[in-house]
């Protein structure tokens, strides 16, 4: 636990940094273009496209019974632009998490490196598994996510199942990403399992931070005038917590890597030659330095 707050208040420190703070902007104008471009050229037909899903639906008669049981019939318009965000959210969450990992992640170890100048670099990992990484974990989050998806209008579950399941994807992906570069395939893969639970608690955490533009974003869609500038600003929300997932992921990563290696190191024999001078007879000791 006291390797995940070390780590923690190490990222937080390295998040203001000014090149920490220059690496929001690709992804941020990556997913912007992207995002923002979907959603301006195909807003109206999904909402009209799920508007008539949802009108034959018991679960939206439930709804729009409760709203107006408590006089709020003006939000039954709110009803479909919410269901549309809420499917479009984990996309978009995918979407950020594969721009970071490609775009910043590399440049947030080279920038770690300077507090771990003494870890050698095994190259464990690539540009290649990095991809696969991410779009295979991203796949089995989608899923999950689909298959949750019923539970996520439900309490509690709407606070508590998105959270953990962003917080897998992005341990998953981060955790690559933070060792391919420094830790051999069976370093990282001892990693991982010795530390799965505070890895997977910082994801949790970060699902957590996440949270709170996801929150901003589906209040816009209220006030629905406001959505555009409030899409932009999530989306740079998304991209800071992401930079600082991968230095709180990095810190920690490295951190461990270098304990891993310093315990082996610790434990392993001596070599055979100095068991042998140790052994062996003082003069033979001189006839092999004579020599």
């Amino acid at each position: 636990m006291n390797d995940i707050f070390r780590s923690f208040g190490r990222a937080l420190a390295s998040q203001f940094h000014p090149r920490m703070l220059m690496l929001t902007v690709l992804p941020f104008v990556l997913a912007t273009v992207l995002w923002g471009g979907l959603i301006y050229l195909a807003w109206d037909p999904v909402i009209g496209t799920a508007s008539a899903i949802l009108q034959g639906s018991v679960f939206t008669s439930w709804i729009y019974g409760a709203l107006d049981w408590v006089g709020l019939q003006s939000l039954r318009a709110v009803v479909a632009p919410l269901f549309v965000l809420t499917m479009v959210i984990p996309l978009v969450i995918a979407s950020m998490l594969i721009f970071i990992s490609l775009f910043s992640v590399p440049a947030v170890v080279r920038h770690l490196e300077r507090s771990y100048p003494n870890l050698t670099k095994a190259h464990g990992g690539s540009i290649a598994g990095s991809v696969f990484q991410a779009l295979g974990n991203t796949v089995v989050f989608l899923l999950l996510v689909l298959v949750t998806l019923p539970l996520w209008l439900i309490p509690p579950f709407f606070a508590l199942i998105p959270p953990v399941l962003w917080g897998w994807l992005t341990y998953r992906v981060m955790t690559y990403d933070a060792l391919s570069e420094h830790a051999t395939v069976e370093e990282r893969k001892t990693i991982m399992k010795r530390h799965r639970t505070s890895l997977l608690m910082i994801g949790v955490a970060v699902g957590l931070l996440g949270s709170a533009p996801t929150l901003l974003w589906v209040w816009s869609a209220v006030i629905i005038f406001l959505f555009p500038v409030v899409l932009a600003g999530t989306l740079w929300l998304y991209v800071l917590i992401f930079i600082f997932s991968a230095l709180w992921f990095g810190h920690f990563c490295l951190r461990a890597l270098a304990d891993l290696r310093a315990e082996r190191a610790a434990a392993a024999p001596p070599p055979h030659d100095v068991v042998d001078v140790i052994d062996l007879a003082p003069s033979d000791v001189r006839r092999i330095e004579q020599s």
